[in-house]
This record gives structure tokens, C-alpha cells and sequence, in this order.
């Protein structure tokens, strides 16, 4: 039976680089592979997905909130990966793990566990209560030398606790930092 893999990891910790590395071994292997990812994130064109080292490819299949996911692609499927995980609903998530099991798929999710003030996002949630195979992405504070565990907003280069759950950003608007940084950091802003 196919398993739904969860791989989470903060903000520059190479997710989408692993999701890219995955997609290009299946392909020279000559497996098909589906790229997903929620039609929201556009930070770097509609249907682009984009590692901050460079590498990128074309989405196959763009999510929105209500999406029904049409299960005539996943026909013949070695592998559905999807990146930009936390920002799915709960219900794209439960039909993500339905595919694994109507057509005997891996799904291997990418995302990031929590937001800005260290609070699940939904879709990452129901994935910590889905997923077969749960991996953290591992990176560096972005301050010390310890395990980074949150993702700090930046505004004008200052940690913050304001604002949407959702802002699209990149470096100039998140760090990766490890709990003693980020409650010091935090707590200056306050």
C-alpha cells in the first residue's frame, strides 16, 4: 500500500529542492510523477515551483482551497508530490491520502509545520494526523549555530507577531531560527 508523507521543515531548509531532486530521480527512471502545488502561492509566476537555490519546474496540477481532485492523472502514477503543503484545506489533504489508497500512490508532501507565531497551519495539522511517514527538514538557526524549529516574519528586517497568517515571502520577509533566537528576537519587537 502506498504511504502519505509528510516532510516539513522552516523556511530555507530546502524543501522544494528535495521535491525537485525526487521528481528528477523518478523521471530518469522513466516514472511518471505529478508536481502539485496551491494556486495562491505565485510569489514566483503562476505554476512555478522554485528552490531558493535556482532549480525549478512547471506545476502539473495547481490546488485551490475547494479543489476536487480529478483522479484521471493520478492514472498510472508513480509518485504525486506536492509542494506548499501547509497552505492546502484539510479537505484537498484528506483527498491527497484517498489517492493513496484508490491508486496505490505515495504522496509526499512538502511544507512547513508552522507560521510566524509558531502555530500549526491547518493543512500541516491534518497532515501531522494523516500522514504514514512524518521527516523534518533540517536547517540552522538563522542567528546561531542550533537546530532552527520556527519561521521569524521580518518587517524592515524586525521579527513580528502582526499580520495575516498567509504573507507570501522569501529571506527578506522570514528566518529560520531556533527557539532561544526567536523568543529574543520576538520579545524586542514586543
Amino acid at each position: 500500500m502506498a504511504k502519505l508523507y509528510f516532510r516539513y521543515g522552516t523556511m530555507s531548509s530546502a524543501k522544494t529542492l528535495n521535491l525537485l531532486a525526487v521528481a528528477h530521480n523518478y523521471r530518469t527512471q522513466g516514472k511518471r510523477v505529478l508536481i502539485l502545488k496551491p494556486r495562491l502561492d505565485d510569489r514566483f509566476g503562476s505554476g512555478k515551483v522554485v528552490s531558493r537555490a535556482g532549480l525549478s519546474a512547471e506545476a502539473d496540477v495547481l490546488l485551490d482551497e475547494g479543489s476536487l481532485l480529478d483522479e484521471a492523472p493520478f492514472d498510472g502514477l508513480h509518485c504525486a508530490l506536492v509542494d506548499e503543503a501547509q497552505f492546502l484545506s484539510v479537505a484537498v489533504i484528506e483527498q491527497l491520502r484517498r489517492l493513496t489508497l484508490s491508486h496505490n500512490v505515495p504522496v509526499i508532501c512538502y511544507g512547513l509545520r508552522t507560521d510566524f507565531r509558531t502555530q500549526l497551519f491547518p493543512g500541516s495539522r491534518r497532515l501531522m494526523e494523516l500522514a504514514d511517514t512524518i521527516e523534518e527538514v533540517k536547517v540552522t538557526c538563522q542567528y546561531c549555530n542550533r537546530k532552527a524549529i520556527f519561521n521569524m516574519r521580518l518587517v524592515d528586517g524586525k521579527a513580528t507577531r502582526q499580520g495575516p497568517q498567509v504573507q507570501l515571502g522569501g529571506d527578506e520577509s522570514y528566518a529560520p531560527t531556533c527557539h532561544a533566537c526567536f523568543v529574543k528576537r520576538v520579545a524586542i519587537a514586543d
